[in-house]
């Protein structure tokens, strides 16, 4: 079955805009009727009529200038929202906004500071965002407001980038300094009294894009604030929290456990909202026996290159950094030759210079910029304008994510479409086939472990850096006591005067990465012409895609590795014409370091405890555009990474096996690692978690008594020290294994495929039955 959406040629109407209506309009109209036939692949339409604005009017007493700006800006009421976070915040308490994208949410904490701001131009007050583009966005939205007041208030951005001459200007002038977590953490807090003005005077702490704070990233940040409120309080300053949030299920919890203070949730959206147009996609079936569906990637291309072709401003998300770069080469092919500009189709993702990006940004606001193939650093609330048309090339991994995603088209009140595309992914495909389940359920929890050992242990040593650890002090709600003298036993921290003085000539902070486990990027180097370089990539990530002879994409163009200089961090690059990609292979390892607890799981055994994972890039395939064959390989040998985390597992011991007698030693290996596809799946949708949060692995665990083969099947956190996902886990394996069965065994196809078991190509033969047999043994009432 062919797509086409018959929408109509935007070069017959003389008004884009009209165009552009009428073809979504048309667009619609023909996914509906494409859904009535049968074995259609559009497994759901979701609509969501326009949504009329509830307002209120301003509050008394803002400052004349102010209001006058707002009203030339078109602003003169306040959505209810709004109007209640400015009362909470007047009234001394802490607020949280939670409402879904394009809801106003900057105006939220923009106006209560502006409040402030002009009663008292000595109050400073600090923005922390996720990302260095998005303080760009907000400095650019609370300058304008600022300029047009002809205010003196002044505002900059903080980060790595800002130069070293502007930073003491910055620490003596700015009422309002816009940073992220990682410049607070290692950048200002331990140089406080360099910011003895800032300290003294906070009244405002403003925390945006709450949600991504999940995870190690957010309970790295809960421990950065305990110490941002030590500081606070040796300076004599009560600063008031103000948090923004897309939808998640538990928002006031989040924000508790990040900052330590009670908050007013405020989730009643008052923000007019336009028509919207949901549709699940699942890419037709092209061989039944294996399970195949057409690939992910193709189809999005079809669909997203038809709506681009037809004037539909379109933003494509991906998954990850390479299946970006796939998908923009497709589309640039598809959609970039003349008469269109050469500049039409761009990506965006990390690693592109900040030049690059924000001249993505300002061609997706204006225009010129017809579509853009973004990862997850398009979610988050930078202003790009209005759009036509989101397509996401397989789930995001959780609901939370893919709303805020949907939300990226119709910001200004236009008709919009949201087009999800499954992948063969079990998860992705329990989601398109069980639609009720993605449209009825809560978004996912955000869960966050700020008393992880490891973290807290860490952000201790920065706290003793930056003030003495007084006797009886507490972090967050721990008692330092037994901790200070655990650090005393390392060396680094001295008792004198009733306090816990750091002695050591280290800087604790710059060993600490609140995102990874290094804080290292990789600079890349194109040496074609001149050396120029043309993009950073994080530490775990360029292990996989800058080695030696790897395929390195950037704007589609294609750049072969030569050398990468491992202990300088580089990695030099030659620009090549050439049909395929790379995609590196590992090969990971798990020891189970301690066991936390045990349950027997019929005459197997389910455990949880902490595990050190060591993981090696070991080579590459070659895979070629377009038809995903294989066209070649290469051995690669890098260092190994070690890696201590917690870990769910499955402990199969010699007797169990041997249950299986018509099972060869292979085939039981490949049982287990179906099993281990389908556990992952499953426990992603009961934790309410991103797949990719957790790793799977089977190692061997040998018994003394008799030798034999006794493996482990892993669930990690694939995170450094775990996110406390392994006890939850633990706790609910019986309804895992259950979950692991069911998925198995109402899957349609003959012997495993990539949405239940796996691919028999990858798990061998007969795979999917053995792995049943597994499961039934283990669920079985009687054992």
């Amino acid at each position: 079955m062919n797509l086409s959406l018959d929408l109509p040629d935007p070069r017959e109407s003389d008004a884009l805009g009209l165009s552009r209506r009428a073809g979504l309009d048309s667009a619609i109209a023909r996914l509906r009727a494409w859904m009535e036939e049968p074995n259609s692949p559009i497994r759901a339409i979701r609509h969501q009529p326009a949504r009329p604005g509830e307002f209120e009017d301003m509050p008394e007493g803002l400052p004349t200038a102010l209001r006058k700006v707002l009203e030339e800006k078109g602003i003169r009421q306040l959505y209810t929202h709004q109007a209640a976070c400015f009362r909470s915040l007047q009234e001394g308490r802490n607020a949280v906004v939670v409402t879904p994208t394009a809801s106003g949410k900057t105006l939220c904490y923009n106006l209560p500071v502006l409040h402030r701001l002009a009663a008292d131009p000595e109050a400073r007050a600090m923005f922390l965002f996720p990302t260095k583009a998005l303080a760009e966005d907000q400095l650019h939205e609370f300058h304008s407001i600022v300029e047009a007041m002809g205010s003196s208030i002044r505002a900059f951005t903080y980060d790595g980038d800002t130069p070293q001459d502007a930073r003491k200007q910055i620490r003596e002038r700015a009422n309002v300094v816009l940073t992220n977590p990682d410049m607070l953490h290692a950048g200002i807090l331990p140089h406080h009294t360099k910011w003895t003005k800032l300290f003294e005077n906070l009244r405002y702490i403003v925390i945006d894009e709450l949600h991504y704070y999940r995870g190690v990233y957010g309970s790295h940040l809960a421990n950065v604030l305990r110490r941002l409120r030590r500081v606070c309080d040796f300076y004599g300053a009560n600063p008031q929290f103000i948090c923004c949030s897309a939808t998640i299920a538990n928002p006031a919890e989040l924000a508790q456990a990040l900052t330590g203070r009670p908050f007013d949730l405020i989730d009643q959206n008052g923000a007019p909202a336009g028509e919207k147009y949901f549709v699940c996609y699942n890419p037709p079936v092209v061989n039944r026996q294996l399970g195949i569906r057409r690939g992910y990637l193709n189809e999005t291309r079809r669909i997203a290159s038809e709506l681009i072709n037809r004037g539909q401003q379109t933003l494509v998300f991906a998954n990850n950094r390479l299946a970006t770069e796939v998908l923009l080469t497709y589309l640039k092919d598809a959609c970039g030759k003349p008469p269109a500009s050469p500049g039409a189709i761009r990506g965006y993702r990390g690693g592109y210079l900040p030049r690059e990006r924000r001249e993505i940004e300002r061609g997706l606001r204006d225009g010129d910029v017809r579509a853009v193939v973004a990862t997850n650093a398009l979610e988050l609330g930078i202003d790009i304008g209005s759009l036509d048309v989101v397509v996401m090339a397989g789930y995001p991994g959780t609901i939370a994510s893919s709303w805020q995603r949907a939300g990226r088209a119709g910001r200004r009140l236009g008709t919009s479409l949201a087009l999800l595309i499954a992948s063969s992914a079990p998860l992705d495909q329990y989601i398109v086939e069980h639609p009720e389940y993605f449209f009825d359920s809560s978004p996912e929890h955000a869960h966050i472990n700020p008393d992880n050992l490891e973290i807290l242990v860490n952000h201790l040593k920065c706290a003793a850096f930056e003030l003495p650890v007084q006797d009886g002090e507490k972090f967050g709600p721990h008692s330092t006591a037994e901790l200070c003298r655990f650090l005393d036993e390392l060396g680094v921290v001295h008792h004198s005067a009733g306090a816990w003085h750091w002695t050591s000539d280290s800087y604790p902070a710059d060993a600490i990465s609140l995102r990874s486990v290094t804080s290292d990027n990789f600079v890349v180097v194109d040496i074609t012409n001149q050396e120029r370089v043309i993009a950073e990539v994080a530490f775990p990530a360029a292990l996989t895609e800058l080695h030696e002879k790897a395929i390195y994409l950037h704007e589609a163009r294609q750049f072969q590795v030569e050398r990468m200089d491992y202990t300088g961090r580089k990695a030099y690059v030659r620009q090549v014409e050439c049909d395929y990609y790379t995609d590196a292979i590992d090969y990971t390892q798990v020891k189970v370091l301690e066991e936390f607890e045990s349950l027997p799981v019929s005459d197997a055994r389910a455990a949880h405890g902490e595990v050190r994972i060591n993981r090696q890039i070991v080579g590459f395939k070659k895979i070629k555009f377009y038809t995903n064959e294989n066209v070649g390989a290469g051995n690669l040998s890098l260092p190994e990474q070690e890696m201590h985390s917690t870990s769910f597992w499955l402990h199969f011991p010699a007797p169990f096996l041997d249950l299986f007698p018509h099972l060869t030693p292979t085939q039981r290996l490949n049982a287990l690692s179906g099993l281990g596809n389908a556990l992952r799946t499953v426990a992603a949708l009961l934790l309410m978690c991103d797949p990719r949060d957790l790793g799977v692995a089977l190692t061997e665990q040998t018994a003394s008594q008799p030798p034999g083969f006794e493996p482990n099947l892993h669930l990690y956190d694939n995170f450094p020290g775990g996110i406390g996902q392994s006890a939850p886990l633990f706790r609910m394996t019986a309804q895992l294994l259950a979950g692991a069965h069911d998925l198995i065994q109402r899957c349609d196809c003959e012997d495993g495929c990539p949405s239940c078991a796996g691919p028999a190509g990858e798990t061998g033969a007969g795979a999917k039955q053995a792995a049943l047999d597994i499961l039934a043994r283990l669920t079985s009432p009687q054992s």
